[in-house]
């Protein structure tokens, strides 16, 4: 038997991928366990409780947070998420490779928490290639876009913080480069 599998965190940018990247390797390799998050917002349609998120009151979260029962937590848009610990201890302590899928704010807490997860920076092939994506869609109000592109410009900073980068210019290489880097090949 190995060792315990570290929990491997992937973060990066809005826009960057990170969502599709994981969607495609969870679909070659489901065994990797993504970690389900706790929110305060109400569920979109067709969205599941505990297998999209775990749908909890602002009490439950206050809760959560104070219990430090969380591994990370954020506020966005006005809702709260986290990623509850012990789900993520109980699957590692199982063997079972654990993914988080997090923001910058969320990767920073559980390297403070847990200092042997490995760091996963998922950066685009280029600046250019990441305002296309966000600007793209073409749905949102250009108040909204600037956000977007100087909250993006303060994630690519953090790059150095993390172990590794894997730059998104195809999501197969990607997905594949993310499940060498678990061990899971």
């Amino acid at each position: 038997m190995s060792e315990r599998p570290r929990l491997t965190v992937l973060s990066g940018p809005s826009g960057v991928g990170k969502s599709t990247v994981v969607a495609h390797m969870r679909k070659e390799h489901p065994e990797v366990w993504l970690s389900v998050s706790a929110t305060t917002r109400k569920p979109r349609p067709g969205e599941q409780h505990g297998v999209h998120y775990f749908f909890v009151t602002d009490e439950e979260m206050d809760k959560l947070i104070a219990n430090g029962e969380l591994l990370e937590w954020a506020e966005f848009a006005g809702n709260r998420y986290g990623t509850p610990r012990a789900a993520v201890l109980e699957r590692l302590e199982n063997g079972e490779p654990v993914l988080l899928e997090i923001d910058l704010q969320g990767a920073r807490q559980v390297r403070e928490s847990m200092s042997d997860a490995q760091l996963v920076f998922l950066a685009p092939p280029s600046w250019e290639e990441l305002v296309r994506r966000l600007t793209g869609r073409g749905t949102e109000p250009p108040e909204v876009i600037e956000r977007r592109l100087a909250a993006a410009r303060t994630e690519l900073a953090a790059e150095p913080e993390f172990h590794t980068t894997l730059v998104n210019t195809s999501v197969e290489d990607v997905a594949r480069e993310l499940l060498a880097l678990m061990d899971v090949v």
